[in-house]
């Protein structure tokens, strides 16, 4: 009973009389390790809490302080949010920060994309299933809505969800129960969802591919995610902060970002956002010998959209071209126009620049713009 009594207050473990000395080494021993990673166990905890603290989100130009403001105003509440913006501009950042420092930040925050399961799979990896519930089924299995029980879910790409799959995500943000596929048992859940979607759901709404009622449910926190493009005074501290990362614990270090390189970076539009900047730097930490980043160290497709987005007359006169050159480059610069007005729709673009579609595919294989598509 007192050894009970004692575990139950905190022990480790208990040696029962006449005391061997080597069963007490070997108790105080596995005592000692397991100490040791019940520490390192806080110590990963702690630094996975301080790594997403909205405080070190990067960043200081108004679009971004705003969303700082708010992730501290929501993070201590329930409320249901829904963040919004393109691809690669920070959206799951934004959702850990939610959570790491709110009130659930000890409880797990479980991550699914729902875009990148399949929808025969989603149903069950989002609510489990029981044995023999479908072909293959040979075993009962927890669902994502389970493991995040007391903490937080984030599900990403909402707007990828199926018809019916957002009927039942409807009842979990209304009642917060569920039952497994295959089973009839009534599971309840104390969690915080906080959804993301790099698509327009009000025009999802009117095509009818999202549902109306969910989606006023889950826009109870709206966060708009602005692109890099319209917060390019951060791009500095962006390149600090991917520098820092990349070269951690590295001899050989970029220490500079020259000028004219910077001056490439701020014109480039970035359309693949923070992500991309984030590609673009650990390629140089990799490829850049020398500790000053000059124009040509810089992505092929971004010197070609710098070269692009020259004014006429620096085209001609700056790089010293003849006439047929200057006339090239001008004409290159209008087709990629078209191509980026259409939405690389070469029939569109065609139409748009009076010429053929035939025309036009043998002008962008001569102007090499194929590779700008891709880039």
């Amino acid at each position: 009973k007192s050894s009970v009594e004692a575990i139950k207050k905190g022990a480790y473990d208990y040696i029962t009389k006449p005391v061997s000395t080597t069963d007490l080494l070997l108790s105080v021993e596995k005592a000692i390790k397991f100490k040791s990673l019940e520490e390192e166990n806080i110590r990963l905890k702690k630094e996975l809490r301080g790594q997403y603290k909205y405080t070190n989100l990067v960043g200081t130009s108004n679009a971004i302080k705003k969303i700082f403001d708010l992730i501290e105003k929501v993070a201590d509440t329930d409320g249901t949010v829904l963040i919004s913006g393109a691809s690669g501009t920070g959206k799951e950042l934004i959702a850990r920060a939610i959570h790491y420092n709110g009130s659930r930040s000890d409880k797990p925050l479980v991550v699914i994309n729902c875009g990148a399961v399949p929808e025969a799979l989603l149903e069950s990896e989002l609510f489990g299933h029981e044995k023999g519930a479908f072909t293959g089924a040979h075993k009962s299995r927890v669902g994502r809505f389970e493991m995040a029980n007391g903490g937080s879910i984030f599900l990403d790409e909402i707007g990828e969800m199926s018809p019916a799959l957002q009927v039942k995500l409807l009842r979990v943000l209304q009642e917060y129960k569920f039952e497994r596929v295959g089973g009839t048992k009534t599971i309840h859940v104390d969690l915080r969802i906080i959804a993301a979607t790099n698509i327009n759901l009000t025009t999802a709404i009117n095509k009818e591919k999202f549902r109306e009622d969910l989606y006023y449910r889950l826009n109870v926190i709206p966060i708009k995610v602005p692109s890099l493009k319209q917060r390019k005074s951060d791009i500095p501290l962006l390149i600090d902060h991917f520098l820092k990362k990349f070269q951690k614990g590295k001899e050989k270090k970029i220490t500079k970002i020259s000028p004219e390189a910077l001056d490439v970076m701020y014109a480039y539009d970035w359309p693949g956002n923070v992500r991309e900047l984030e590609n673009v730097i650990k390629r140089l930490t990799i490829l850049c010998d020398n500790p000053v980043v000059e124009i040509g160290d810089l992505p092929e497709n971004m010197q070609e959209s710098d070269r692009l987005t020259q004014p006429v007359e620096e085209v001609i006169l700056d790089n010293e071209l003849n006439l047929q050159d200057a006339v090239q480059n001008y004409e290159k610069r209008i087709i990629l126009e078209a191509l980026e007005k259409s939405n690389w729709v070469k029939s569109r673009a065609a139409k748009l620049l009076n010429i053929n579609r035939t025309t036009l595919v043998a002008k962008i294989k001569k102007q090499n713009l194929d590779d700008v598509a891709s880039a």
